[in-house]
């Protein structure tokens, strides 16, 4: 496997419109709900949109709980809440933690709403902008919390174009905004890691290349959980991680291994790389393979 560092440029105009827009925006924000991958809560966060959001205050939701791993989730919500920040686990599909994200919103808006009763200021709404890259979840989560389907939800990257507002009942406004990637991946590890869940298209990065690192993170990490889904020899695998070749190879035999048991099969009985990719990157996506997180506080 190619083992060359990766650096992709990958800028649509809109996004660099939507930044721009941003900026605006908050100058009539209250809060920042920034919706993060539980899976990879650092490579899910836009660095550019730290500088941008500043001294606002802000919620990260680490979506996707449902397919983290359980104690990392809790080990990053202890690490954001000791550097000061509020954090919450939500799965969006499933509705688990959106209330507590509302009461959230509501505590930490308690001193500013007394001041604003005193000034004679009643019923002015808490206005909260939602941030996020593509592919985090961030439709799923919006249309949850309001309890009506107000977007349009796709699991394909940037589905979501235009400024939109969602005026929720507890007088909270919600202004949602298109993912917006930033302009150059330095690290090949968050490169992998955005590649992983889809948030980079999977045309961007070779697909075979992305699956065959995910899979050798995964036996480095979740080895039962490979062993239990595809219904592997332990043994056989401990000898093949064993061997005395290079680490790429003994991956790419395992990789081979799992492709003959989902039949990818091209003639001369060798292993239809780009099919097996496509069947172990689904079944991350998809939390077939388990609760796995990518990111560890570690």
């Amino acid at each position: 496997m190619n083992e060359n560092k990766t650096n992709i440029n990958w800028y649509p105009g809109h996004m660099a419109k939507t930044k721009r827009q941003i900026e605006q925006d908050l100058k009539l924000i209250d809060i920042v709900i920034e919706i993060l991958d539980a899976r990879i809560p650092i490579s899910s966060q836009n660095p550019d949109m730290q500088a941008i959001i500043k001294n606002k205050k802000k919620i990260i939701v680490l979506n996707k709980s449902d397919l983290a791993d359980e104690n990392e989730t809790k080990k990053w919500i202890q690490l954001f809440k000791k550097n000061g920040i509020c954090s919450i686990d939500v799965d969006s599909n499933s509705g688990k933690g959106i209330p507590n994200v509302i009461k959230l919103v509501e505590k930490l808006m308690q001193d500013e709403k007394i001041l604003n009763k005193q000034k004679g200021r009643i019923g002015k709404p808490t206005r909260v902008l939602v941030l996020g890259i593509p592919n985090v979840g961030k439709s799923s989560f919006i249309n949850r919390i309001a309890k009506k389907n107000t977007m349009t939800v796709g699991n394909k990257p940037g589905v979501t174009k235009q400024k939109q507002w969602i005026r929720l009942s507890n007088n909270i406004e919600l202004l949602d905004t298109p993912g917006v990637l930033w302009p150059k991946f330095e690290s090949e590890k968050i490169s992998l890691n955005l590649a992983y869940t889809g948030t980079i298209k999977d045309e961007i990065l070779p697909k075979v290349e992305v699956a065959y690192r995910l899979l050798q993170y995964l036996l480095n990490n979740y080895k039962n959980n490979i062993i239990e889904r595809y219904k592997l020899n332990l043994n056989e695998i401990e000898d093949i991680l064993q061997r005395n070749n290079e680490e790429n190879n003994n991956i790419y035999d395992i990789m081979c291994i799992i492709g003959k048991k989902r039949g990818c099969i091209v003639s001369g009985g060798n292993v239809d790389d780009e099919k097996i990719s496509n069947i172990i990157l689904d079944d991350f996506r998809t939390g077939r393979i388990g609760k796995i997180t990518i990111e560890k506080v570690e």
